[in-house]
């Protein structure tokens, strides 16, 4: 099988994706990092078109009308998650790319590139960890 031309790593919200992503960019530092969009404020310390595109809900709703992203999710009401086409085609044209995706996206990735995508599932921590993570962010909603 040839090397895959693109690198998934899903998992629940507090599972450690981000944490992992750097780790696995280290190893590998011909991989290039697929920047998300969403409709989330920054957290402390993130930076636009770094960490995230943070985008207002109507640019986002906009990028989905005109065909610009590659898989989205509403996650809550109004808070949107998802890939911008341009972001794979920068980063797959000479070098590997890393997603960080929830499991959906996953999937609708997997299903679109097939063998060139390699999807790596994170076996979260127990429910009380995830709890007390995603407490600890204040970013996210108590449901």
């Amino acid at each position: 099988m040839a090397e895959p031309r693109i690198i998934v790593l899903t998992a629940p919200s507090g599972a450690g994706k981000s944490t992992i992503a750097e780790r696995v960019l280290a190893a590998m530092p011909q991989a290039r990092f697929s920047v998300s969009a969403t409709t989330r404020a920054p957290r402390p310390g993130e930076e636009d078109g770094v960490d995230y595109h943070f985008l207002a809900e109507e640019e986002f709703r906009r990028a989905i009308t005109e065909g610009e992203m590659l898989e989205y999710e509403e996650v809550y009401e109004g808070r949107f998650y998802g890939t911008l086409r341009s972001e794979i085609d920068r980063a797959t044209r000479d070098r590997p790319v890393l997603l960080v995706l929830d499991v959906k996206g996953a999937a609708h990735v997997e299903e679109l590139f097939g063998d060139e995508a390699l999807t790596l599932f994170i076996n979260p921590p127990p429910l009380g960890v995830l709890e007390d993570r995603l407490r600890e962010r204040n970013t996210e909603t108590t449901d």
